[in-house]
């Protein structure tokens, strides 16, 4: 009887006494930081097109790790119509202000009025060398940058 009871003492002990797990994030970022703007002032007339709300749509929690090959952001549609497709001009600059890369892009969204949705698209960083510094430090070595945004124009779709 002995030989019966000591496997299973042996397994009861053995599960009693595994490490918790911790199944929680620590950590967590908040995706309602705005993403800082370009004044009209900085940017060439030629992107600034006529009746475009520059405030219609609203960029939040930007994500780039330095091992990503695509960005995430959040767009917010602060208009009164369907949006289909938006376009950017993005600017990425070091912690000092120093500008590394502008691009203009469009991004392919369909946002109704007052709905936010999460878009990625293809990196600036195609080496790896840099990460949002609003994100966690990379173990390698890479470059923290900032982002700011303008928006040049959206597209509003007809008929359906």
């Amino acid at each position: 009887m002995m030989r019966r009871l000591f496997p299973i003492l042996f397994l009861v002990l053995a599960f009693t006494s595994v490490a918790r797990t911790r199944t929680t994030q620590r950590q967590l970022h908040s995706a309602a930081a705005i993403v800082q703007t370009i004044d009209a002032t900085e940017v060439d007339s030629v992107d600034l097109a006529a009746g475009v709300n520059p405030d219609g749509i609203v960029m939040k929690g930007f994500s780039k790790r330095a091992s990503d090959s695509k960005e995430s952001f959040f767009l917010t549609s602060r208009l009164a119509h369907r949006i289909s497709s938006v376009r950017l001009l993005m600017r990425y600059m070091t912690m000092d202000g120093e500008i590394i890369h502008e691009r203009r892009m469009v991004v392919p969204v369909d946002l109704k009025p007052g709905e936010t949705r999460l878009v990625s698209v293809k990196t600036f960083d195609v080496q790896h060398l840099f990460y949002y510094y609003g994100g966690n430090k990379p173990r390698k070595s890479a470059t923290p940058f900032k982002v700011a945004y303008r928006l040049t124009g959206y597209d509003i779709p007809v008929g359906n």
